[in-house]
């Protein structure tokens, strides 16, 4: 079994880099610690000459417009594309902006998609509404298939292998290298949802075209921003990216750029200690009689737990628990109620704990068979006490046995 320091290392490795990159440079005189913020639409310049000049430079994340992004913005889009290991990044309005965007550029009318089953809800429901009016069409694949089903799935019109690793809500983790491999094969780009990965998984490494990120999550921290980012590692991908971003009008507030900025300085040592409490009381999760599997990728019986182990450097505060099947629905809502220290809430990656049901809401192509058929529940764990948290996770459990 992983131990905490493995699980935690990842992101203490982080924090260096995270208090120095984005900002003023340092050592001159009067120079502020963190990078001003500029708000504004129109931008002045001194000749048409030198506006048009800038104009010609919009792959530069040059400043000619604020509907083409800020100094402020630019300067988070070059950190995440550091921290992502990609050439260049563009940031987005949300979380689901960043899956969308990115498929909306690099598909067309007659393309097929392939994606996970184990897919964000909204990433599932674009598919199936925008691009499907759009002419494009989705098949879902098993997160865990192997590579003969894969590529039995492959169209010749396939164009876009997207993955989520791990996935929504059941945390299976993917072989990127080997969906990488597949993808290219057929001429296909491969994006992936890497939120929960960032800082501790390498997508560019792993043969990755596109990097999506939710900085609603880790990078913020504090459960007050919405903004998403795409990184990608050529030329090519970067000029399709940013026109499409541009056309699509897509961007983030000055304001939310510069608090996820300030979010990003702390992101190492917050994650050090939240991953090693989710580990924490995941292990103890799996020794109370009421659960019957915790889906937390660091444990040896979540799906895909070799993967995460060959891939990642650590994990992080999101992980899904499954009941027993003779604990009813009702029962685990009134334990859910019951809980105090966990806020019901549908986000993950602030400073604080929450809880969220899952079960009833799941929809798969393809159901796995020998998965737990309890009620189930996710939890991401803040910064509070780990007593704190275990405490009252065990009095919730004591309403499992009389549900009001």
């Amino acid at each position: 079994m992983a131990s905490e320091f493995q699980v935690s290392e990842g992101w203490e490795k982080l924090s260096s880099a995270l208090t120095r990159q984005g900002r003023p440079a340092q050592r001159e005189e009067g120079s502020p610690v963190n990078l001003p913020l500029t708000r504004g639409s129109t931008v002045l310049f001194p000749s048409l000459d030198a506006m048009n000049k800038q104009g010609h430079r919009r792959y530069d994340h040059e400043y000619i417009y604020g509907a083409m992004g800020t100094p402020v913005q630019h300067e988070l889009e070059k950190v995440i594309a550091s921290l992502e290991g990609g050439t260049d990044c563009q940031i987005v309005s949300s979380g689901l902006a960043a899956c969308t965007t990115p498929l909306l550029a690099f598909l067309k009318t007659g393309d097929h998609c392939l994606l996970p089953d184990s897919v964000y809800g909204p990433t599932r429901r674009f598919a199936e509404t925008l691009l499907k009016r759009f002419g494009v069409s989705t098949t879902y694949y098993p997160p865990c298939a192997n590579a003969e089903t894969l590529q039995g799935l492959m169209q010749p019109n396939t164009r876009v292998l997207f993955a989520e690793s791990p996935g929504s809500h059941t945390f299976e983790v993917q072989d990127i290298s080997m969906l990488a491999t597949i993808a290219h094969a057929g001429q296909a780009k491969l994006m992936l949802d890497n939120t929960w990965g960032l800082g501790i998984f390498s997508p560019f490494k792993h043969g990755v075209d596109i990097s999506i990120q939710a900085l609603t999550k880790y990078p913020s921290g504090h459960s007050d921003v919405i903004a998403g980012a795409v990184t990608v590692n050529t030329e090519e991908d970067w000029h399709i990216l940013r026109d499409a971003a541009i056309q699509l009008g897509q961007l983030a507030s000055p304001d939310d750029c510069w608090l996820t900025l300030r979010g990003l300085r702390t992101m190492g040592v917050r994650l050090a200690q939240q991953s090693r409490v989710a580990f924490q009381i995941a292990q103890w999760l799996k020794t109370r009689p009421e659960v019957a599997r915790v889906l937390h990728p660091a444990l040896p019986d979540c799906p895909g737990h070799a993967i995460w182990k060959r891939d990642f450097t650590g994990a992080g505060s999101l992980f899904g628990v499954v009941l027993s099947s003779d604990i009813s629905q009702g029962a685990m809502e009134a334990m859910v109620n019951s809980l105090k220290m966990f806020g019901i809430g549908a986000s993950w990656g602030g400073y604080e704990s929450l809880v969220l049901p899952t079960s009833g809401g799941i929809i798969r192509k393809h159901p796995v068979a020998d998965a737990p058929q309890g009620p189930s529940f996710r939890l991401q764990i803040g910064l509070e006490s780990p007593t704190d948290l275990q405490d009252d996770l065990a009095q919730a459990f004591e309403v499992l046995k009389n549900p009001r």
